[in-house]
């Protein structure tokens, strides 16, 4: 088993294959993760790795989004995770590749930083190092396998999802490439669908880590069934996460 170190970037969402993730730096430990990577040189890849944090009530020692005021403040690298981080997180992840990097003034302290990155490639977490200035895992990459009748599974998953994105906008639906042609590529369907399709983290995990691309697409067919269903009996439904009260210290 080849392994890899790669800096962590925890994130209260799911990042997946493929899709462009903007970020807002500003806390101490992620400022110190960029600049390193800024020392990287150009021509060689910028990458760090986000796994999605899990329900804050399962790692936090007050109520989701309801801080004690008493307590102390936590700084270090593994703030806000417990004392043992990987407990903290869903174990497969994505790597992202930094496009690019530009430096934010900030008042009255240190200056932060806009990163515009894209995901690649999933990977397994394996362990979690927080004796630097920011978290490190250990990960493995977890190869894309088609599986069984891929192709005619996304197919059928881009029919639903022109469907759901009908029912959930009416007259004024547009595609999900903004009036563009769609991939025909099953496991980039899989992945922008997933994406794009509102649901919230937990289910947006379980695509991520789904065995293989046909059982992703599979999946994400009888969401889509379902989610149009639902949508068509009801006046309005509120984005899935919208409802969830933030849980991610960054």
């Amino acid at each position: 088993m080849t392994t890899t170190r790669l800096p962590l970037f925890p994130l209260n969402t799911v990042l997946f294959p493929g899709l462009v993730l903007p970020l807002n730096v500003f806390e101490q430990r992620y400022r110190a993760l960029v600049r390193d990577l800024l020392a990287i040189p150009e021509d060689a890849p910028r990458r760090f790795g986000v796994v999605a944090i899990r329900d804050g009530r399962e790692v936090a020692p007050t109520a989701v989004g309801m801080p004690d005021p008493t307590a102390p403040s936590l700084t270090g690298p593994a703030a806000g995770f417990g004392p043992d981080p990987i407990r903290a997180f869903h174990t497969v992840g994505c790597a992202a590749d930094v496009a690019t990097i530009r430096e934010r003034p900030e008042e009255g302290g240190e200056d932060g930083y806009e990163v515009l990155a894209t995901g690649t490639i999933r990977f397994r977490l394996l362990s979690v190092d927080a004796s630097g200035p920011y978290l490190v895992g250990e990960v493995e990459e977890m190869p894309e396998e088609d599986g069984e009748g891929a192709g005619a599974l996304a197919s059928g998953v881009l029919r639903a999802f022109r469907a759901y994105q009908k029912q959930l906008a009416g007259a004024r639906e547009r595609t999900l490439a903004g009036g563009q042609e769609l991939p025909d590529d099953p496991s980039v369907v899989s992945y922008l669908v997933a994406a794009a399709t509102v649901l919230d983290t937990p289910t947006k995990q379980r695509l991520l880590q789904a065995p293989d691309t046909a059982t992703r697409l599979a999946d994400e067919l009888r969401i889509l069934r379902r989610e149009t269903a639902l949508i068509g009996r009801l006046p309005s439904v509120p984005a899935a996460e919208l409802t969830r009260l933030p849980t991610s210290p960054n």
